[in-house]
């Protein structure tokens, strides 16, 4: 069996959890620690579901995770991330996966649009602090929604609600587009600048922990390493962890149960929930 998990481990990091490989790793995932109430609508269109993962322990935590999956905008479902749902709600934390729209159905900053919208149903669902995390460019929509707030006071979201925001391995200094895809993307604002979260920290923000892999060449570590630098200038409270011999994918793949001897993430993640419910 072990011998199994380090084979799904190296399919991951090869497939840069393309989704055979989370298909896999679903399969191995615990189905305990959490009921289930999926394909909730947010909003009109089909893409426009969460789930909601509640812990089944007596003592839940005080804060809800919404999490947003990567897939460079234009891949990705959140039934393939019941791995990360499962790990966090067996540890007491209730856990929202939306869906948002992709391209080339739609542009930025539709999609982030989207996960304002999913993030006001949380605050309607529940009274705890909110907690946004995302991989990738699901790190991206994270981080749009707690530095730039436009999106979330266009929905009349209560910002006061947010408690913080986890990033891992997130693009948010990725100028010039390298890619013609990237740029069609975004090419329906005014100035590319508008699409990068790091033009965003300017102001002392909500607090903050970035995770990113050393040798990730998909989105390169100085994305969070340039994002921290400016955070700091305001006074944010900030806690980054760059992992060695770490790429892309291994950030999220080691929050799953069956793989986190591959990556110190989940306990990362873990402490700096912690944190928060300590902050007064």
């Amino acid at each position: 069996m072990r011998r199994f998990f380090y084979l799904l481990s190296g399919i991951l990091i090869v497939l840069s959890l393309q989704s055979c490989a989370l298909t896999l790793l679903d399969w191995v995932t615990p189905t305990s620690g959490y009921t289930l109430q999926a394909d909730i609508a947010y909003g009109e269109h089909k893409r426009q579901r969460l789930d909601v993962y509640s812990p089944t322990q007596t003592t839940p935590k005080k804060q809800t995770l919404v999490f947003f999956y990567g897939g460079a905008w234009d891949s990705g479902n959140k039934d393939d991330y019941r791995f990360v749902a499962q790990a966090f709600a067996a540890q007491g934390y209730e856990v929202v996966i939306p869906d948002y729209r992709l391209y080339p159905e739609i542009k930025f900053p539709a999609f982030v649009n989207d996960a304002a919208a999913s993030v006001k149903w949380v605050s309607q669902y529940t009274q705890n602090p909110i907690v946004l995390m995302g991989h990738s460019a699901g790190a991206h929509i994270a981080a749009m929604l707690a530095l730039n707030n436009q999106f979330l006071n266009e929905v009349n979201f209560d910002r006061s609600r947010l408690a913080g925001w986890v990033g891992l391995s997130g693009p948010y200094d990725f100028l010039p587009f390298t890619s013609a895809t990237v740029r069609d993307i975004f090419s329906a604002i005014n100035t590319p600048e508008e699409s990068q979260p790091i033009h965003y920290a300017n102001q002392k923000g909500i607090p903050a922990l970035l995770l990113h892999g050393e040798d990730d060449t998909r989105v390169l570590p100085k994305n969070s390493k340039n994002l921290a630098v400016a955070l700091r200038e305001f006074d944010t409270a900030l806690t980054e962890k760059y992992y060695t011999d770490a790429g892309h994918a291994e950030t999220v793949s080691g929050i799953s149960v069956r793989l986190r001897d591959k990556s110190p993430s989940f306990d990362d993640i873990l402490a700096f929930l912690s944190s928060l419910e300590e902050s007064p």
